[in-house]
């Protein structure tokens, strides 16, 4: 009790301080911009470091460059000691601690922007700030959407790439491989990607006073080096989330203690640790005299390193450019390939590969007294450093503060010529929705369209899980955060919707501000050629997707709205509000998309007074068919979680009585599906042969009253509700009779997928259930106890045959209707 208490009040704790982090960046925005000034931060304030040092250390020296005023963002109180120490003379130098409201201050008002990470989701690049991110190193590990959850774990770094102007690359494989491929940056890029090297490799060409500066600063901070020869050991962190590594500091020690044995007495073994776990191994006593001090630069011990020994980390692919042998120390090699993984084969490094660091000492030392590089040193060398020649930080800054490109080391990102589409999914929660969602962005198609879904950043486990189901090459895209803008503003806002309906479009400029700024928190500058609010039931979301800039807007309609709008749950009509507004907002779509040509009809008569006739538009809903196939397959079994109890169902469903007939519905427990009814129904059916069941498969609110229901009319041992789960088609093979009890749908997604199990289907009648399916293959009754439960009647005496679907004509019509709503409103749009 006391932890969950204590991680509720650390979540309260950390949702305040974001609130308030908010608030200050949204207050200083309103303040000029000062365009002399420029902010660093490397590594989320852990000091004066990496690139942005490099390039802080030139603009500092050049003397066409005095007219700027250099702001640091740093957190670790060594850093800061360190930085009073070298810059508290200079008037021109100051720093600032990260999240403090000075920070927050420079954060927007600065005219630069540098940082070799990333600003926290609170930052939104203003008009007229220029932003540099040089990241921090070629990547040998995977990156970006390549690793394990990659979308999610990378939705902040992905929208700091999208809002920087400019994006650092050392080498052409960063470029391609990291920026354009792992985090997608091709095609929606506008900014430009700059080729030129890394400035921090500059600092490894040191003079001997520098080199000799190095070492003394080691032994100041209690490096026992004497004399002798330096190898750096810089093994990368551990994990799969960057905001919560691993660490084995202990293994860390032992480490370097088999690394100094072998490579012998006249050489000092140091440790480098990466940035993220720094702090914690700085605590341990075992490791005093052998941790660098996180102040010193990397670049500067590569410098001053006689050899290297790492694992995964990108340091070595800088230590290339010294002509200096590395070795590959990796005991997890099979572990780490498992969870993160490599880019390039650990077989075909440019030095030896070994998991014993008594063998990784050795061969190192070997190599250190040769003058015969490895094999494949050169190779990698010429490849992964083949600008770094002391000259990179001259060239970016030729680039970023000159505007000089004269070796046109700056390019755009590629473009591939497919269209850039972009769809708000909504919440992802276990619904019709959802399910159209996914099955629309796995049957698109990818060699046409490059996609792009919106979502926000999901925290329940449902909805992560839905979010797994997207097809792998649809780029993720996660609002983090709140908007910008003052409390007033927004108070304002709010009332606006619901006092009356939200403002359009280009109708406040105050308005007009928030949301443009919301955008361009969210998406950077990034560019689309279509959007659409596939969701189509937020009021927020909607007018976020109407300031896509420069594109045609559509919404999707996937009910018959105005009915939805009166919609009751638990006594409440809570689509109402939000619904009206977002009807209000209807004018400013060019494309309102109903699921079937009936639903067309209705909502173009019922809404006709919100947008024009011809605005109103069908695209009807596609099956996922590889994953219903495979569902099918699959055995009942395999549908339980590992925790959970078989459940009596499954156990009749598996082992079926040869004279037991079994009705299914898939749907969410929800009023408008009206399982109330379908209940009742099968309870005269039930009377009438006592063999028959009734499975009921899906989640909602009305759970609890449908097993009151159930166990009030005596129908505990007929009527089962399985509950939400990942593979109902499984259940629907395994059933006889689908059947729908519904007051209104769209086009129900669960009738294609009956269809395509083959399955006879018996369904109320509903306003889209005529066109439901291609062929009139449904058996449909009036919406009252007595027509349903004839129709599940009907099916018993064998008069509702199976229904059909040939699914390779439908999706081919369906994939004419989307082609033909995105190509002809960008078509209409250039125009």
């Amino acid at each position: 009790m006391r932890l969950n208490r204590s991680h509720a009040l650390s979540r309260y704790v950390d949702r305040a301080q974001r609130a308030l982090d908010f608030e200050r960046h949204a207050f200083f925005r309103s303040r000029p911009l000062r365009p002399d000034v420029v902010l660093y931060e490397s590594f989320a304030g852990n000091g004066v470091l990496c690139n942005p040092e490099a390039i802080f250390r030139y603009l500092l020296q050049h003397p066409d460059f005095t007219r700027l005023e250099h702001v640091w963002s740093i957190s670790d109180p060594a850093a800061i000691r360190r930085f009073r120490s070298e810059f508290g003379g200079d008037p021109r130098v100051r720093f600032v601690r990260r999240g403090s409201s000075a920070y927050w201050r420079e954060l927007a008002t600065a005219g630069y922007l540098i940082n070799n990470a990333t600003f926290a989701p609170e930052f939104g690049k203003r008009p007229g700030q220029v932003y540099l991110n040089t990241w921090h190193g070629t990547p040998l590990k995977l990156m970006g959407f390549d690793m394990p959850d990659g979308a999610y774990e990378s939705a902040n770094t992905l929208r700091n790439f999208l809002a920087a102007d400019y994006l650092l690359a050392a080498n052409p494989f960063m470029s391609e491989a990291m920026y354009e491929s792992a985090y997608r940056l091709r095609n929606i890029y506008p900014g430009r990607i700059i080729e030129a090297g890394y400035p921090r490799i500059d600092r490894q060409f040191l003079g001997a006073d520098a080199a000799d500066e190095a070492r003394r600063e080691l032994v100041d901070a209690g490096m026992q080096i004497g004399d002798r020869r330096i190898v750096l050991f810089a093994p990368t962190w551990r994990g799969s989330s960057f905001s919560n590594p691993e660490d084995d500091l202990d293994g860390l020690a032992v480490q370097v203690a088999e690394l100094q044995s072998s490579v012998g007495g006249d050489f000092v073994v140091l440790l480098k640790t990466h940035q993220v776990v720094h702090a914690r191994a700085a605590a341990r006593p075992a490791l005093t005299r052998i941790l660098v001090p996180n102040t010193i630069p990397t670049n500067v011990l590569l410098g001053i390193a006689d050899g290297l020994v790492t694992d995964y980390s990108s340091v070595f692919f800088d230590f290339l450019a010294t002509g200096r042998p590395v070795a590959f120390l990796t005991p997890d090699a099979d572990a780490y390939q498992g969870v993160r993984g490599t880019y390039l084969p650990l077989d075909e490094l440019p030095g030896p590969v070994t998991p014993d660091p008594r063998e990784a000492g050795m061969q190192l030392r070997a190599a250190m007294d040769s003058a015969v590089p490895h094999a494949r040193y050169h190779e990698w060398a010429s490849r992964f450093v083949p600008f770094d020649d002391g000259g990179a930080t001259a060239r970016v800054v030729d680039i970023v503060f000159r505007g000089d490109d004269r070796d046109r080391r700056g390019r755009a990102a590629l473009r591939d010529g497919r269209r850039r589409v972009l769809f708000y999914l909504g919440g992802m929660r276990s619904n019709g929705i959802t399910t159209s969602g996914l099955n629309l962005l796995s049957a698109i198609d990818h060699d046409r369209y490059d996609v792009t879904a919106l979502m926000p950043l999901l925290r329940s486990e449902a909805a992560r899980a839905n979010q797994a189901l997207i097809h792998p090459a649809v780029r993720q895209v996660f609002r983090i955060g709140g908007m910008n803008g003052s409390k007033a503003l927004h108070l304002r806002r709010r009332l606006d919707g619901l006092v009356g309906s939200p403002l359009e479009p280009g109708i406040a400029g105050w308005h007009e501000s928030l949301w443009v700024d919301e955008w361009a928190r969210v998406f950077g500058s990034a560019q689309f050629d279509w959007a659409a609010d596939f969701s189509g039931y937020s009021p927020f979301w909607a007018n976020l997707m109407l300031h896509a800039p420069g594109v045609p807007h559509a919404i999707w309609l996937h009910n018959e709205m105005v009915a939805d709008r009166e919609r009751t749950v638990g006594g409440r009509k809570r689509f109402r509000r939000a619904l009206g507004q977002v009807f209000s907002l209807y004018g400013s779509f060019g494309s309102l998309v109903s699921v079937s040509p009936r639903l067309t009809e209705l909502n173009r008569d019922e809404l006709g007074g919100y947008a024009p006739e011809e605005r109103f538009v069908t695209v009807r809903n596609l099956p996922n068919v590889d994953r219903v196939i495979d569902g099918v397959r699959e055995p009942l079994a395999d549908l339980l979680t590992p925790d959970e109890a078989t459940p009596p169902w499954l156990v009749l469903l598996g082992r079926r009585h040869p004279g037991h007939r079994w009705f299914v519905s898939v749907g969410r427990l929800s009023p408008e599906k009206n399982h109330a009814r379908l209940i009742r129904a099968f309870a005269r059916v039930h009377a009438h042969d006592p063999d028959v069941r009734l499975i009921i498969v899906g989640g909602g609110p009305l759970e609890d009253d449908l097993r009151s229901q159930i166990r009030g009319a005596g129908l505990e041992h007929a009527v089962f509700l399985a509950g939400e789960r990942r593979n109902p088609f499984a259940i629907m093979a395994a059933a006889d009779c689908f059947v729908l009890s519904s007051e209104y749908e769209g086009q129900p997604m669960v009738l294609l997928e009956a269809a395509l199990c083959g399955m006879p289907i018996v369904s109320t009648s509903f306003a889209s259930v005529d066109d439901a399916l291609p062929a009139a293959t449904i058996h449909i009754v009036d919406q009252d106890d007595d027509a349903l439960s004839e129709g599940m009647l009907a099916f018993l005496r064998g008069d509702v045959p199976a229904s059909t679907l040939d699914i390779s004509d439908y999706m081919r019509e369906v994939a004419g209707e989307l082609d033909t709503l995105i190509d002809g409103s960008i078509a209409a749009g250039a125009r």
